[in-house]
């Protein structure tokens, strides 16, 4: 009997109104999902959320229940619209205060006194029981309250951040891929696809459509924790491609 994949998931919240306008584009989401898949961890959802704390903190409440990672990106700035960490402390039901490390950074960044303004010093308050992210671009840093982790929405910097815990996150069993790209519709290639995934319980497959040099054609993704069991669903795809007139181009 085949062992049961040890299945490890995480969720992003990605925060701020700039985002949802259009007016700033999210870098994060892709850096973060690539990194977790190499990990063997699943993104399992991203939600983007304005700022709006009662939905900010409903959405950490759902999603650290949910999945055994969240992140958050964005809302850790000086500005009085970064309300990020006082929605994380709402959410765990905790108070919120300067945290001695944090102000000492910061402290040590600004070395003249009056360079370390109020505005500053915001972005040292964290959540009471929350532990510092390192953060070696710019100082201040994010901050982890058990299972949610919580960066800044400035992609360097969150990408330094989430190197800096990395090390920190336990992944499952990686989650395997193989693409085969075919000139051929979805509408053909449907249901033999649908057949293959239930032939081989444990693949998870899906179809991605293409158009290339005016031809309609086929991008199919096959996925499992199980690398024969991938090897043989690849071969089987392969062969019904070419039974329905296709030429199979692994990718």
């Amino acid at each position: 009997m085949a062992k049961e994949p040890r299945v490890v998931t995480a969720a992003l919240i990605i925060i701020g109104n700039e985002i949802l306008s259009g007016r700033t584009k999210d870098k994060n989401m892709g850096f973060i999902a690539d990194r977790l898949t190499d990990l063997g961890i699943r993104m399992m959802e991203v939600r983007v959320v304005a700022d709006i704390p009662a939905d900010i903190v409903d959405a950490v409440n759902t999603l650290r229940a949910r999945y055994n990672y969240v992140f958050t990106t964005g809302g850790i700035g000086p500005t009085h619209d970064d309300i990020t960490a006082d929605c994380i402390a709402q959410a765990f039901g905790v108070g919120i205060s300067e945290h001695p490390e944090a102000v000492k950074l910061l402290s040590a960044r600004y070395k003249n006194p009056a360079d370390f303004t109020e505005a500053r010093r915001r972005m040292t308050r964290v959540p009471h029981g929350g532990v510092l992210v390192d953060n070696p671009v710019s100082t201040a840093p994010g901050f982890r309250v058990e299972n949610v982790y919580t960066f800044a929405g400035i992609p360097v910097v969150m990408q330094a951040m989430f190197g800096s815990i990395e090390h920190e996150l336990v992944g499952g069993d990686p989650l395997l891929s193989r693409a085969v790209s075919a000139f051929l519709p979805e509408g053909i290639i449907a249901q033999p696809l649908e057949k293959i995934e239930k032939n081989f319980p444990g693949i998870e497959a899906g179809s991605y459509p293409f158009q290339r040099d005016g031809k309609f054609g086929s991008q199919l993704v096959l996925r499992s924790t199980d690398a024969d069991l991938l090897d043989r669903a690849t071969d089987a795809l392969k062969a019904v491609i070419v039974e329905l007139g296709g030429e199979p181009i692994e990718v």
